[in-house]
């Protein structure tokens, strides 16, 4: 059974997945092609959501190690976690008062909701090293998971309910309804932040420095002065950033394919829930996998399931093809992402953890820079949305062979090594 700790940690995954799943993966796609975009080319929404869904990534990639060296120096994973949640909560809450036709307003407020979200997961992250031993790191990231995938996706089934019936509430229509939705997510994401910030404790330096933001600059110029003693965490960040551009790519951008392929909005619904309740026995089963089979092992296992789904996701034509894409997504999904959390945190040297998880989400981030820019690019010159998927066939097929080839008993000893 995991700790106290390790669960209020965890719970702040079952907060903030809601905005990946009403928001990010659900709502924003439909409403910005509906309502916000309502009259404009389908390749153009395609370009916009892309556009700014790398636009996020960007500023991640050029701020997260700085900011990570800085809370290793400080003793500030917690702020910085607060700080970002908050930005992500307020960004979110504000969607609910856009109106018809203000697309540009729509994407700035997304843009600051997903530096909210992805900036706080660098801290969040880093925080698995204060709830759990290493050897638990495999079960305590897939219950962060797990518990995201089924939080998350409680939220998401009561929005989509409202969408479907929004005289449940009276409420005068779908629109309203999408609305709430919005504003349902922000206090859902603040509320189970709460657990952590109370529970989870944090290292406390013993001399705490004069000026944080120099030393944890200096810090970061040394990690990239020296990244020889690395270079186990280096490949691994390599065969990361490849795999997981597909992974995030299908998430933000999946929705929009079934749009545009001529799925439904109901049927789209469906099929995220569908993921989002499979995804919960996945994930804890893959830490289970991982313990049993070795996480290299596991993950390797789920970068190929990835590449036979991207070919499916191609060839489907009708709903029920689509659904049975979402129920392949979650089988792998949550356990590709938390066992590469899990393997990560113990190739990395403890007092530069967070720092690490900075290049780890940046590489994630900048991986997701080019993936929907892949996918949206390709839609606006083809028009084709199958065509523009299969893009994503190279980068599942490269972070493999990297990942493959990592030597993890080496790893391991290695950030041993250089933390002493």
């Amino acid at each position: 059974m995991p700790s106290r700790r390790a669960f209020a940690w965890a719970l702040y995954d079952w907060g903030n997945s809601a905005f990946a799943t009403v928001v990010m993966a659900g709502f924003f796609p439909l409403f910005l092609r509906d309502v916000w975009s309502a009259g404009d080319a389908s390749g153009t929404v395609t370009f916009r959501l892309g556009l700014v869904n790398a636009s996020a990534s960007l500023l991640i990639v050029a701020t997260a190690p700085l900011l990570g060296a800085v809370a290793d120096r400080a003793g500030a994973r917690k702020r910085f976690l607060a700080g970002l949640a908050l930005l992500g909560i307020l960004a979110t809450a504000s969607l609910a008062l856009i109106p018809a036709g203000g697309w540009p307003l729509a994407l700035g407020a997304y843009l600051l909701g997903l530096l909210g979200f992805m900036g706080a997961n660098v801290f969040y992250d880093a925080l698995i090293g204060e709830v759990s031993a290493p050897a638990e790191y495999d079960r305590v990231s897939a219950l962060g998971f797990a518990l995201g995938y089924l939080g998350g996706g409680l939220l998401f089934a009561v929005c989509a309910a409202l969408v479907l019936h929004p005289e449940w509430l009276g409420l005068p229509g779908r629109e309203a309804a999408v609305r709430l939705g919005f504003a349902l997510t922000a206090g859902w994401w603040l509320l189970f932040t709460l657990p952590l910030l109370l529970e989870v404790p944090e290292r406390v330096r013993a001399t705490l420095p004069a000026h944080p933001w120099r030393e944890g600059w200096r810090q970061l110029v040394d990690t990239l002065a020296h990244l020889r003693r690395y270079r186990h965490a280096v490949h691994f960040l390599i065969a990361y950033w490849l795999y997981i551009d597909g992974v995030d790519t299908i998430i933000r951008m999946a929705v929009d394919y079934g749009r545009a392929i001529g799925i439904d909005a109901e049927g789209l619904m469906v099929a995220l829930l569908v993921t989002q309740f499979v995804g919960f026995p996945a994930a804890l089963a893959y830490g289970w996998l991982g313990e049993r089979l070795g996480t290299r092992t596991a993950l390797l296992g789920g970068i190929a399931a990835y590449a036979g789904i991207t070919l499916w996701a191609a060839r489907i034509e009708d709903a029920a093809g689509f659904m049975t894409l979402a129920v392949m997504v979650g089988l792998v999904q949550g356990g590709v992402q938390a066992l590469s959390r899990s393997l990560f945190a113990r190739i990395v040297p403890a007092d530069r953890i967070t720092e690490f998880f900075g290049f780890y989400n940046m590489l994630g981030k900048f991986a997701a820079l080019l993936g929907p820019l892949l996918v949206g690019l390709t839609a606006l010159v083809t028009d084709d949305p199958r065509r523009s998927l299969l893009t994503l066939l190279l980068l599942f097929g490269g972070g493999f062979v990297l990942l493959w080839r990592l030597d993890v008993g080496a790893a391991e000893r290695a950030a041993t090594e250089v933390a002493r």
